[in-house]
């Protein structure tokens, strides 16, 4: 289905219903403003979120509250040492009295998944998940089950503690189309919290104000946001400066382009334009980008960060006029 891709149309359809979405999470996750607007773009862009941070700043809650609002079948699942891969794929078991095997569901088929400190889980789990996500439906004794659609994964990991952790290789990091970090909130947003009680309770507050066709309209839409030939050189430049950087040991892929041109094409949406500009690609690239490129360790050892290259490359590279 071909969106038609008007003003008027953004108007009419797509920014009600992500305005909607936004103040409906944000009565739950507060003063986080840019982080839940990022995950809307990621999930406009048909792609998963990786929540890397500390526990208790509302990792789970943002998750709830985006299923909520949009209506989503949600499931959360902690992932431990002992899960399995059957736990979240499924696993097909004998019936005796219809003689045949029948499929039981694992975790991961629903709308919205919380894979909840996938890093504390063995590397063959997060390897089912990950197949998962990348194929659109997972393969239980020889049998293809198509996952939902929408279907989005919102994974969290703890950076701080490495003790029974398996981190994610960076071929697997490359399967989130962003990694978000939500901090501590600011004074004003913690007494807000206080006031409200906060945490999981937060989410019972929110209304359902979207639907499954709704998101489906809008990564519809999205992929019919018009990008210039001048703006896919600009991101294919940045990509090939991060790929030659001295400071740099592993770039950009060419699934992370994909992954930018994306957000930048649902970034351009929800600013409620049909076409995209270079700040749409500057506004996501850090979320983007920042998880896929290693720097060398000589760049570690000079406490320079990976968003600090990327600012670098950025003035260095021409923006071109749209």
């Amino acid at each position: 289905m071909v969106v038609d891709m008007t003003e008027q149309t953004i108007q009419s359809r797509i920014l009600p219903v992500s305005g909607r979405i936004l103040s409906e999470v944000k009565k739950a996750v507060i003063g986080k403003d840019d982080i839940i607007e990022k995950t809307l773009l990621a999930i406009i862009a048909g792609g998963h979120i990786l929540l890397d941070d500390i526990p208790g700043v509302g990792k789970t809650t943002l998750a709830v509250a985006f299923s909520r609002a949009m209506s989503l079948d949600y499931k959360r699942m902690q992932f431990t040492p002992d899960v399995l891969p059957a736990d979240v794929t499924g696993f097909t078991v004998y019936n005796k009295q219809t003689g045949s095997f029948e499929y039981k569901q694992g975790a991961a088929l629903c709308s919205l998944f919380l894979a909840d400190e996938i890093n504390r889980t063995s590397s063959k789990t997060q390897s089912a998940l990950l197949e998962a996500m990348e194929e659109g439906a997972v393969t239980v004794d020889g049998v293809t089950h198509p996952l939902p659609k929408p279907y989005i994964v919102i994974a969290t990991q703890n950076p701080i503690g490495s003790v029974g952790t398996q981190m994610l290789p960076e071929s697997q990091l490359d399967r989130f189309i962003v990694k978000l970090t939500m901090g501590y909130p600011d004074i004003e947003s913690e007494v807000a919290i206080l006031k409200s009680k906060g945490g999981i309770s937060a989410a019972d507050s929110i209304s359902p104000v979207a639907s499954a066709d709704d998101i489906l309209l809008m990564q519809r839409a999205a992929e019919e946001v018009f990008a210039d030939d001048r703006i896919y050189k600009y991101i294919a430049s940045i990509a090939a400066a991060t790929r030659s950087h001295p400071q740099i040991k592993l770039g950009l892929s060419p699934r992370g382009t994909v992954a930018l041109a994306s957000m930048a094409k649902a970034a351009a949406l929800l600013k409620g334009r049909s076409y995209v500009i270079p700040e749409d690609v500057k506004y996501v690239l850090k979320d983007v980008a920042e998880h896929r490129i290693l720097l060398t360790a000589k760049t570690k050892a000079s406490d320079t960060t990976v968003t600090d290259v990327l600012r670098a490359i950025c003035r260095n590279i021409p923006a071109p006029k749209i």
